[in-house]
């Protein structure tokens, strides 16, 4: 009887303890046209698994080398944010990544991490 107890409660803690998963999915082009303004939008998806994020604490943007642009949720997407990022005329490559910033619950407090992608190569063509 006391073995049937025991893996019943292994059982419930396995059930319990699952694995989290969090991707952030560049969907920008590798390559844009040239523009006169100098400013190329940048997209990015967000996905979690983990339940304990604290909803409205997400807070995305790009990062390039020491500048971060804040992103804007997309109004007709859920988990899909964008920016506009400027690269000088005299560019013709950037290399950025994205950095989520977020809140998850805990005890005896809320605690905050981030999630931060691989980098990624922006090349800006002169138009034809």
């Amino acid at each position: 009887m006391l073995d049937c107890l025991k893996m019943l409660i292994a059982g419930v803690l396995l059930l319990g303890v699952g694995c989290t998963t969090t991707s952030i999915t560049n969907l920008t082009p590798s390559d844009l046209t040239r523009t006169p303004s100098g400013l190329y939008r940048v997209e990015a998806a967000w996905k979690s698994n983990q339940k304990s994020i604290r909803e409205g604490t997400v807070e995305p943007m790009v990062v390039m080398g020491e500048t971060q642009y804040p992103m804007q949720p997309l109004p007709y997407a859920a988990n899909r944010y964008e920016t506009m990022i400027p690269v000088p005329s005299d560019q013709d490559v950037v290399f950025y990544h994205f950095k989520f910033n977020y809140t998850y619950s805990a005890i005896p407090q809320p605690k905050s991490n981030s999630k931060r992608s691989e980098e990624y190569r922006l090349e800006i063509m002169a138009p034809e």
